[in-house]
């Protein structure tokens, strides 16, 4: 009985995609105490449930968020498809009608593994999170064509989560990073939002109307609110040449002396280090001193973590 209410309480959010706690109680008779429990054990079985509090509160799924593929069986599809799109026609009803809509545009998405938005093809392989980054910049690229408001979950890179409400302008894509420009009604400011630092994406159903900015007003020589920058200078071997020109750009690497080297302005977060090491040893940083030493501290935790004790 639970985890067929628990089933009920997914297609739900599927479906409306926002609730209050007291809602699902009642649909589903149980208590709002259970409706919490219910989302906790969902939320942990990888489902990317939010509950929010104040004046756009609720629980309320990823607008990105699809059922795994695979789900239905090709004849379970067609059958559920059938059967839906015969009781429409009687029914004529909206709401079906765009369940209807929901399936079939999910059908389709899975017969490949990239998405195109606009004239960018986007790989949604298997790297990154369940939820398909592609997806997620497909649905912010629509809400900028169609003027549509947003409601997200911002997590920075410290951890703390905000809930907001965007007015989303322009796509921006800077070091192999997507943001998206918008004007966000918390901050009452324009603001470049990290897309992959978006836990939950929200189509409120909201259209406005465009407000003026110039591209000085678009902070092209930072980065996000939450990260600062790091002016970094690098010595490369001829073997990790190739890296620095893919990753800091043909442009950033210069000869001096008869050595290779590569300076660059870099977000100073938490993938920095991480990236420099994927580098070898032949990417060896010369400034600035901290970020070296913090390269060197990485380098030796691992180095800890993979020694084996000589065994008798």
């Amino acid at each position: 009985m639970k985890y067929e209410i628990m089933i009920k309480m997914l297609f739900t959010l599927l479906r409306r995609r926002k609730v209050t706690a007291n809602e699902l109680a009642a649909e589903y008779d149980i208590s709002p105490r259970s409706v919490y429990r219910y989302i906790d054990e969902m939320t942990i079985a990888g489902v990317p449930i939010d509950v929010a509090r104040g004046q756009y509160g609720g629980i309320y799924i990823s607008d990105a968020y699809k059922l795994p593929k695979g789900f239905l069986t090709r004849e379970e599809y067609e059958r559920a498809v059938n059967a839906m799109q015969a009781m429409e026609s009687e029914l004529n009803d909206p709401v079906l009608r765009s369940a209807i809509r929901k399936m079939t545009s999910q059908h389709k998405s899975e017969r490949r593994d990239d998405a195109v938005s606009g004239n960018i093809l986007v790989d949604s392989g298997a790297w990154g999170s369940s939820e398909r980054f592609s997806e997620r910049l497909t649905l912010i690229e629509r809400a900028v064509n169609e003027r549509e408001a947003l409601e997200i979950d911002y997590v920075s890179r410290e951890g703390e989560k905000t809930h907001r409400v965007i007015l989303p302008h322009l796509l921006v894509y800077k070091q192999n990073i997507w943001y998206v420009f918008a004007f966000c009604r918390m901050r009452n400011e324009f603001r470049l939002f990290k897309i992959g630092r978006m836990r939950t994406i929200l189509n409120t159903g909201e259209t406005f109307e465009r407000l003026p900015f110039t591209r000085e007003d678009i902070p092209l020589s930072f980065w996000t609110d939450d990260e600062t920058c790091v002016n970094a200078r690098f010595a490369l071997s001829e073997e990790s040449i190739p890296f620095a020109e893919e990753w800091l750009g043909v442009e950033a690497v210069y000869e001096k002396d008869g050595r290779k080297y590569a300076e660059a302005t870099l977000p100073d977060d938490d993938s920095l280090v991480g990236k420099i090491l994927s580098a070898g040893p032949g990417f060896t940083v010369l400034a600035p001193v901290e970020l070296a030493v913090r390269v060197q501290k990485a380098a030796e935790t691992i180095a800890a973590a993979y020694h084996t004790p000589a065994t008798k």
